[in-house]
């Protein structure tokens, strides 16, 4: 299907592909995966034909069409509907001319072609996918003028994924969607009847929906079988495999230079020097790759420590207008270490309920109760194009610090991740992700006692969004997050709060549970269009085959979470002991006692170490029980 042989594309002299080759099969699915600049779009253009090569070739096979998501629907008064319906140009082309023909084989011909590329079901189709990417019916009959930039790039994802192109290249299509689209888009791409390549830093994506992973790195592609987890596990043990090999021939070049270095002066052993000298201008050196380093986040910790709850809302109604309340009665309090993710379909009040949080939206009626002297950090997508677009990181750090020296302020902007090579880079002139870093640093620059994060991940790598993980997870304040990204939910939150029909509930399951039940509502879509004779006994199957699915994995996930308890009770246990052995002259004191307490902790040591690796192994039996079952729930 796609050919890409000795690729060299450079920009402005720096090579961005060096001799790269790949080759994509018919049907696969490709996720294409890199840092952030390293020419991931710009292989797209390239496949594209946007651009020209500097040498090398990308061949598509013959006749097949390649589709794109467009940069913007525009906006008109065209219904979404029909803006997804033109995007099948063939069909277009066979409707009108069906209109006009007259000659009786070509009409036959028409009408066969129509049949083939299942015509009479268009609209249904264009319909189903509108719904999954979060258009209500209602929705999908009005113009695109009545929508906002965001929400007509939806409607471009769905043109283009209704136009089945033979080749779809998708760049980060999630970014624009919520957690419900994303895990619909998932199967939609799994059930994909042609090739696809993906540009994507969304792990779930990665993992649930391509057969292939293609990684950019050191300018050259590299195709691996499987999922984005299975490539980082082969890739991990590669590289091990690598520094081993490096390790062994080091030692055997250390030992053939000690036997010329002793012996190349001596007469008898000189026939023997000169071969080792051969064979080490022969041996061949294992070049292991070095990895780019990840810049980490640093969020300081809350000042002054407040006393729980931080923030509570009491019988709130938060809207906009008088009497057109979006939620009603909204009860609930946030705690200093409380790590919550805000879950529910795009429009249903997700936003309105942070900022109601967050002091940008006094409640219609009700109480939103919190300190005066609470400090809240709120990060949004709209706000990166709030930066000053001709000042320098640097000089926005200074307008925070007035009365510090040059080199505190430059300390602090290295801290966010600007050094010496980005301080001085004007805003405007920064990445997607390096704005995200700047304004990260910005908002959490005097300590908040509260981090609200509304789809934090759009211009993150994935290194980056794991560096994020980290850095939330180590921070002391409360998280309130709205993210697309369940891998990143996932790993930080303890707290899940569900948005709908103008209420906002406590969701008692967790993310996995969560996912379960969209697919089951995807699924249930999906067949209500296909026979709605049948709706009412699939809907009864679906629930029954869900039930089932958790029934089966209840027992392995509960292991898993036993013994993660476990590890966190012996690792206090070692914590204890610790404490205990940095007495002071303890061991000049009581030897025993010292004595028995090291013993102690070696056996608690020992007892982890053993913990841990059944844990490692009873999750993994989780995650592959529960990735099984939903690709069955799914089909």
């Amino acid at each position: 299907m796609l050919h890409i042989n000795d690729l060299t594309y450079r920009i402005e002299g720096r090579p961005l592909f060096e001799q790269a080759t790949a080759a994509i099969s018919e049907g696969w699915k490709v996720g294409l995966v890199g840092r952030n600049g390293s020419g991931k779009s710009t292989l797209l253009k390239l496949i594209r034909e946007e651009i020209s090569a500097d040498d090398g070739a990308i061949r598509v096979r013959k006749n097949r069409r390649i589709g794109s998501v467009a940069q913007e629907v525009p906006s008109n008064n065209v219904s979404l509907l029909d803006t997804v319906l033109v995007a099948d140009e063939e069909r277009g082309a066979l409707l009108a001319e069906a209109e006009t023909a007259v000659e009786a084989h070509r009409i036959a011909e028409i009408q066969t072609r129509l049949a083939d590329i299942e015509a009479h079901s268009a609209e249904a189709r264009a319909a189903t996918i509108l719904s999954g990417l979060g258009f209500s019916h209602a929705e999908q009959q009005l113009p695109c003028s009545d929508f906002s930039g965001g929400w007509r790039m939806r409607v471009a994802l769905a043109a283009v994924l209704f136009s089945r192109p033979d080749l779809l290249l998708l760049d980060e299509p999630t970014n624009y969607l919520d957690l419900e689209g994303a895990i619909w888009l998932e199967t939609y791409i799994r059930r994909y009847p042609y090739t696809a390549v993906i540009i994507s830093h969304d792990r779930g994506l990665l993992n649930a929906a391509v057969t292939h992973t293609l990684a950019l790195e050191h300018r050259k592609l590299s195709l691996h079988n499987g999922n984005y987890d299975t490539y980082v596990k082969r890739r991990a043990m590669q590289y091990a495999q690598m520094a081993a090999q490096a390790t062994k021939q080091d030692a055997a070049r250390k030992h053939m230079q000690a036997f010329v270095d002793r012996f190349k002066a001596k007469a008898s052993k000189a026939k023997q020097a000169q071969s080792r000298i051969k064979m080490l201008e022969k041996m061949q050196t294992t070049d292991i790759p070095i990895d780019e380093r990840t810049i980490p986040f640093n969020f300081p910790d809350p000042k002054p420590k407040m006393a729980p709850p931080i923030v509570r809302v009491v019988e709130a109604d938060l809207g906009y207008e008088p009497g057109k309340p979006v939620l009603n009665k909204v009860d609930l309090r946030i705690d200093e270490d409380d790590r919550i993710a805000i879950l529910g379909l795009n429009g249903q009040g997700k936003s309105t309920l942070v900022k109601a949080i967050a002091g940008r939206l006094a409640p219609l009626a009700g109480h939103v109760y919190k300190s005066k002297k609470l400090k809240v950090a709120y990060f949004a997508q709209h706000q990166i194009d709030e930066l000053k677009p001709k000042q320098t990181a640097l000089e926005h750090v200074r307008e925070l610090m007035t009365e510090a020296t040059e080199a505190q302020i430059r300390a602090r902007a290295a801290q966010m991740g600007f050094g010496p090579d980005k301080a001085d880079v004007v805003a405007e002139k920064l990445s997607g992700g390096e704005k995200a870093r700047l304004l990260f640093g910005l908002i959490t620059f005097d300590g908040p006692h509260l981090m609200i994060l509304d789809e934090p991940t759009n211009h993150l790598d994935i290194d980056s969004r794991e560096a994020l993980s980290l850095a939330l997870n180590n921070y002391q304040g409360a998280v309130i997050l709205i993210t697309h990204d369940m891998h990143l939910a996932s790993s930080i939150v303890d707290r899940l709060w569900l948005v709908k029909d103008g209420e906002v509930t406590r969701y008692r399951g967790d993310m996995d549970e969560y996912r379960t039940m969209i697919l089951e509502a995807n699924r249930s879509r999906r067949r209500e269009n296909g026979k709605a004779d049948n709706a009412s006994s699939n809907k009864a199957e679906m629930r029954r085959a869900a039930a089932d699915m958790r029934k089966a994995l209840s027992p392995l996930k509960k292991e898993a979470e036993a013994l993660e308890r476990k590890i966190e009770t012996i690792q206090k246990e070692i914590a204890g002991l610790n404490e205990q052995l940095a007495e002071p002259d303890l061991f000049d004191k009581d030897l025993h006692k010292a004595t028995t307490l090291s013993k102690e902790r070696a056996e608690a040591v020992a007892r982890l170490e053993q913990t841990e690796e059944e844990w490692l192994a009873a999750s993994e039996d989780y995650e592959n029980a529960k990735a099984r079952a939903e690709g069955q729930l799914a089909s």
